[in-house]
């Protein structure tokens, strides 16, 4: 460090004689020496700067308080780099990591970060992932997917925690939160993440501003490994209503439960989302809060195929209530009601309303056969779409009524097709070794959404590797929006908002 980093006033006001720095020195050189050695970052292995920050950042290791004191610099860690100032240990295998986190000072930039942080390497594109705090009190799970891949995160629904634990089960990353008292708890949302080992693991400081240093303190420090499922015990299961945005493909939490809830439909004002679980449908506000029970009168077996009217009125639901359990199609009020019966015939799944209102299309098994239907929306006779051997699916209507969207497994593989809203014209749109079902254009007519399974899958079961993936209808480029843990439940209705802009759906994860 050089003797000009230090002033006349830290010493009382006299300035020293030449001689003596090297004497004041010698502490901060053993320091350093130290740090080179490993024994003074207690469980870590060593710090050292990721990314070249203009400013050097520094760890101290409180042994009597088990805390880090972490200075760090560097413009970000966002997009393609990171600059900022690590603690690590190199590691295989699961890892969980977590620590109370508390910035020093007020701070200069609202974005500075203080991490949990598993990279691949040090280098400043690494892949990696991290529970980040910022000064703002803000908490998002970030992570880069591959080497110099932009960055992309999940952020959680509430601010300012006490406690954060990163954890790495497996490929799927997630993070755990404490507000107020000592339980750690989901923050719903994980993602897919493939890392050679060994990778390193440790707390890292971000400025967000080249030119000033920031500080944070991580006490109650726990680096362990993850706790092993109890034999015989069932993991409990986590589902997680998200958001992403097509122009950034950040996520962000709505609401989380251990119930199952599947298929998300956005309300045509943006201000609700609508979803299914334990065989009702409830209504959330889309920032997030509490779920409320819609009405649904006698039908209280509904699956995930259900939606909402283009002029927001009415409530579309497949319910299962009648004793033979077989799914037919009502439509209520949207505020609840008692379910007037539109499709009478089992078993039929609805999935896309047309935009005029008039007309309802659904998959539904008729002498063994599953194919697109129409219905006319105050009921009357159903009208056949495909006559394809094998199973068509997910139908959904363009923005101007003119086509509908399925899937069908005709080719040999479930793929993209699409018609004119009459059944005619029937052409393939997706030809790629993935099982693409339930595609979905979004309300501006610019994309088209759709649910992909691996290519060994058959049907779309739920609890599997999948990803959302997007398609230009311009130009038939097709983009991947989201890896993920899901499939049934995830995407099976329209759940666009209403600006085209985000797209809501339901992740999975399991927990000891």
């Amino acid at each position: 460090m050089p003797a000009s980093k230090f002033t006349a006033a830290k010493f009382g006001g006299n300035p020293l004689p030449a001689t003596a720095w090297p004497l004041l020195l010698l502490p901060l050189l053993a320091a350093a020496s130290l740090s080179a050695r490993g024994e003074n970052v207690g469980q870590f292995e060593n710090h050292s700067d990721v990314g070249g920050p203009k400013l050097a950042g520094q760890a101290v290791f409180d042994a009597a308080q088990k805390s880090y004191r972490i200075t760090g610099g560097g413009a970000n860690m966002w997009f393609a780099k990171d600059s900022l100032h690590y603690v690590w240990k190199k590691i295989s295998g699961d890892v969980s990591l977590a620590a109370d986190i508390e910035f020093q000072g007020k701070g200069v930039d609202p974005h500075r970060k203080a991490c949990l942080i598993i990279r691949q390497t040090l280098d400043e594109d690494s892949p990696y992932a991290d529970a980040a705090l910022h000064g703002d009190g803000l908490i998002s799970l970030q992570y880069r997917e591959s080497k110099s891949a932009p960055t992309r995160e999940i952020q959680a629904n509430l601010k300012g925690p006490r406690r954060l634990r990163l954890e790495k089960r497996g490929k799927y990353v997630s993070m755990s939160i404490t507000m107020d008292d000592d339980a750690l708890r989901p923050s719903g949302g994980s993602f897919r993440l493939v890392l050679e080992e060994p990778f390193y693991v440790g707390l890292g400081v971000c400025a967000h501003n080249d030119n000033v240093l920031e500080t944070a303190v991580f006490s109650k420090v726990e680096l362990t490994t993850p706790s092993a499922p109890v034999a015989g015990a069932k993991p409990q299961l986590i589902s997680t209503l998200e958001t992403v945005a097509i122009a950034s493909k950040d996520r962000r939490v709505t609401w989380w439960t251990t119930n199952r809830i599947e298929a998300p439909n956005w309300s045509r004002d943006g201000s609700n989302i609508y979803f299914n679980s334990k065989g009702r449908i409830h209504r959330i506000p889309q920032g997030g809060g509490e779920p409320q029970l819609i009405d649904t009168g006698f039908a209280t077996r509904n699956n995930n195929d259900h939606g909402i009217s283009p002029d927001g009125t009415q409530l579309v639901v497949s319910d299962q209530s009648q004793p033979d359990r077989k799914s037919r199609i009502y439509t209520l009020p949207i505020s609840g009601g008692t379910p007037k019966p539109i499709v009478e015939i089992a078993p039929s799944y609805w999935h896309g309303w047309s935009p005029d209102g008039q007309t309802l299309a659904y998959c539904a098994e008729r002498n063994g056969e599953f194919d697109i239907y129409t219905v006319p929306a105050s009921g009357g006779s159903e009208v056949r779409l495909t006559t394809a051997k094998g199973l068509d699916d997910g139908p959904d209507y363009s923005p101007d009524g003119k086509y509908i969207y399925f899937n069908s497994d005709r080719s040999g593989r479930m793929h993209i097709w699409r018609m004119k809203a009459d059944g005619s014209a029937q052409e393939q749109i997706t030809r790629d070794e993935w099982n693409n079902w339930f595609a979905h254009p979004s309300p501006d007519g610019k994309w088209l959404v759709f649910l992909s399974y691996e290519p060994d899958v058959k049907g779309h079961p739920e609890n599997k590797d999948v990803m959302l993936r997007l398609m230009s209808l311009a130009d038939g480029k097709i983009d991947v929006l989201a890896k993920l843990f899901g499939g049934q439940g995830t995407i099976n209705v329209p759940s666009w908002s209403p600006d085209g802009k985000k797209l809501a759906f339901v992740s999975y994860q399991f927990a000891p």
